[in-house]
């Protein structure tokens, strides 16, 4: 009767063995959809900047068109009040208006890129604190796992000991009849 109980506690201990490792594979799947999910929050992120990117360019370039339309317009009058001038003066003065038509371009589209390029930085700053935050607990899973099979292996190795202790000795003579 003493050896059945070992023996039906060696098989539970082989049940919550069995158990741990489907765990490991449920975790193991947990660690590649953590994986997946972090993956796709980085690339709808990447693609959110990538289309407000061409939302600003797609604004710049309607702006360059008004802007090149009305620089035409005014040239053409300039060109008429400046016809009295000297030739040179003309050329100056063409060249300055282009000057500050780009100056006025190049600032809001400066402080654009400067926004976008702070809030790529943040959002890359972010992925990689939870990606390292993902790997210190992917490392502390490891350790508890295997701490938790060691001392699963010593409590079997000593109710092993037990029992080969509290077992009568076999009789090296055959059965009795």
């Amino acid at each position: 009767m003493q050896t059945a109980e070992p023996l039906q506690n060696s098989q539970q201990l082989m049940v919550q063995s069995s158990g741990s490792l489907s765990f490991n594979s449920n975790l193991s799947k947990e660690d590649e959809e953590m994986s997946r999910s972090a993956l796709s929050t980085f690339r709808a992120k990447e693609e959110e900047i990538e289309r407000k990117k061409m939302e600003v360019r797609e604004k710049v370039q309607a702006q360059l068109g008004r802007v090149e339309e009305e620089t035409k317009r005014l040239a053409t009058i300039r060109e008429e009040l400046e016809a009295l001038a000297d030739p040179m003066r003309k050329e100056v003065a063409s060249v300055r208006k282009k000057i500050d038509a780009v100056n006025k371009e190049l600032k809001p589209l400066g402080h654009t890129c400067q926004k976008k390029e702070r809030e790529y930085k943040e959002a890359l700053e972010a992925f990689n604190e939870k990606n390292k935050e993902k790997v210190q607990l992917i490392t502390r899973l490891m350790e508890l796992v295997s701490e938790s099979e060691r001392l699963r292996m010593k409590k079997l190795e000593e109710l092993m000991t037990h029992a080969e202790l509290d077992s009568p000795p076999q009789c090296e003579r055959g059965p009795a009849i």
